[in-house]
């Protein structure tokens, strides 16, 4: 009678314990993806920075454009400009620049006139 009891305890414990084991399993694939999600941030991030250096050497080499006062903010190839340029025609001069780069797919010019 002990020897069946023995069995029986010892057989519900190894059943616990694998139960425990397949569930411990099936939670590691769902952390993995978050852990992977990390690099593809880290690599967008990366793009974006060195799309806005590609705009800003772009800008720069534009004659007649003063781009000092411009920034440049790039988002998975969409390309925002801001600041102030004295005419009109350095407006459309910078869109027509920063369409020309590479890995661009959309410019969103909020560059304004300086006043001075």
């Amino acid at each position: 009678m002990k020897k069946n009891l023995t069995t029986c305890i010892v057989a519900g414990t190894m059943f616990m314990l694998a139960a425990l084991d397949t569930q411990a399993q099936s939670r590691e694939p769902a952390s993995m993806p978050a852990a992977s999600a990390t690099p593809d941030a880290k690599a967008m991030k990366a793009a974006n920075r060195a799309l806005q250096k590609d705009v800003l050497r772009a800008l720069s080499r534009t004659k007649g454009l003063r781009n000092s006062t411009i920034t440049v903010r790039a988002n998975n190839g969409v390309v925002t400009l801001e600041g102030t340029v004295p005419e009109q025609s350095q407006v459309e001069m910078a869109t027509h620049a920063t369409e020309g780069v590479t890995g661009v797919t959309a410019v969103r010019n909020a560059l304004t006139l300086s006043s001075f």
